[in-house]
């Protein structure tokens, strides 16, 4: 499952967003807004789509509350916006250390790779959980609610040695 740690540049990011909770999941929503129309998106640095959560401070894993809004993120990055298409936003991933992992299944397996990420893989590091966006890459091996599909989760860390 676990692949690599990797420096992500700051990255911008076009496409739309909702606030959401667990229990009340718009994701199917959201990408159906946007897949009809991910060619509007230009200057696209590659053909991988990017599913990407905003928790809020006080999201928390160890005590997770299905409740708890946070926000949700259907986009592609990109190299620069010369048009933003109608009804889309922009955002920017701030540069900074992730913990990339290989989910492959299913969406509804992702709580396996979420609780070896977590409850395994996490505690056991030398890293932290950092309040930065996490997201999953979709790309080439990617296919939507299949038994062998594959995916990436980025995972915000920091050291623990840089906790102040």
């Amino acid at each position: 499952m676990f692949l690599r740690i990797e420096t992500l540049p700051e990255t911008l990011v076009v496409g739309k967003s909702m606030e959401m909770s667990f229990v009340n999941n718009l994701t199917q929503q959201l990408w159906q807004s946007v897949m009809p129309r991910r060619s509007e998106i230009k200057d696209r640095i590659n053909e991988e789509l990017i599913s990407l959560q905003l928790y809020p401070a006080e999201f928390s894993f160890e005590r997770f509350d299905p409740t708890l809004n946070f926000v949700k993120w259907a986009c592609a990055a990109v190299e620069m916006i010369d048009v933003l298409p109608e009804g889309m936003e922009t955002m920017t991933i701030e540069t900074g250390l992730y913990a990339v992992f290989k989910h492959q299944g299913l969406p509804s397996e992702a709580p396996k790779t979420f609780g070896y990420i977590f409850g395994e893989w996490l505690p056991n590091s030398q890293y932290l959980l950092d309040n930065r966006p996490h997201f999953e890459v979709l790309g080439e091996k990617y296919k939507n609610n299949h038994p062998d599909s594959e995916e990436e989760f980025w995972i915000p860390i920091k050291e623990k040695t840089t906790i102040s």
